[in-house]
């Protein structure tokens, strides 16, 4: 096992996950990304790791198909010998924000194979083995990505909302779970976050901003949040687990 600790960053081509992936590898990680697709985004990816410090691996696969689990935590420890750290990124807007009477049940199942399903499975077989490596190592986390709609409703994009609230409760469940294992669970909770999901609402939620939907009056960036993974993944919180973070620039503030 070598001594520099390791991290899986699923969704990380791009992005919120590209900004993990470099916060990551300028804390001292290496990293073994994962995306579905665009090699060529994941090389640029692996570059930005190399320029950090880290040693970059890319794993193609999406985690929606359950049977790409096992071989890509197996080609954590294939390639780097350990895991310390999985940060469940990947995730999916929906295609058509609208009436929720009108929301189509094969949407539904888009969403929920990908952002609850798949990475609950996948957190399910690093946990395992993460257990058969070491069956309480301190100092290992699992942060997932969730939204500030885990909380927050938004009628008009009602299936994200499901998936990612139910999201929250998979966090802490694993926390109560794993913790004697020495294996912290976080949930982060983005805000308005300016990445290519957020593109084509950028305008509505810009003029949004300026009227006062965020105290800190700007949009977050990939960078904001990778910065809250890294400091999690290094042990900032080391007796802390099963929380959500809100990285929302104060969007969940209740204000009268």
């Amino acid at each position: 096992m070598t001594e520099k600790k390791v991290a899986l960053v699923t969704g990380a081509r791009r992005g919120i996950g590209r900004a993990t992936a470099y916060a990551l590898a300028a804390a001292g990680f290496n990293v073994l990304i994962n995306d579905r697709c665009e090699r060529r985004e994941a090389e640029e990816t692996l570059s930005g790791i190399a320029k950090r410090g880290g040693r970059g691996e890319f794993y193609e696969a999406d985690i929606a198909d359950l049977n790409s689990h096992a071989p890509l935590v197996g080609e954590a420890y294939r390639s780097f010998g350990r895991l310390d750290c999985l940060v469940n990124n990947a995730g999916v807007q929906i295609a058509v924000r609208g009436d929720m009477l009108d929301a189509p049940p094969e949407e539904f199942d888009r969403l929920i194979n990908i952002n609850l399903k798949g990475t609950f499975f996948l957190t399910q077989e690093v946990a395992r083995r993460m257990i058969a490596e070491d069956p309480c190592r301190e100092g290992r986390s699992i942060v997932t990505i969730t939204s500030a709609n885990a909380a927050m409703v938004s009628p008009e994009k009602s299936l994200y909302c499901i998936s990612k609230s139910a999201l929250s409760m998979v966090v802490q469940l694993y926390a109560v779970r794993l913790a004697k294992a020495g294996i912290a669970l976080f949930e982060i909770r983005p805000g308005l976050i300016a990445t290519d999901m957020t593109a084509a609402v950028h305008d509505f939620y810009s003029a949004q901003i300026e009227r006062g939907l965020t105290p800190m009056p700007r949009w977050g960036t990939p960078e904001d949040i990778a910065t809250a993974v890294a400091s999690l993944a290094t042990g900032a919180l080391p007796y802390s687990t099963g929380h959500a973070i809100d990285i929302d620039g104060g969007l969940l503030l209740s204000r009268l």
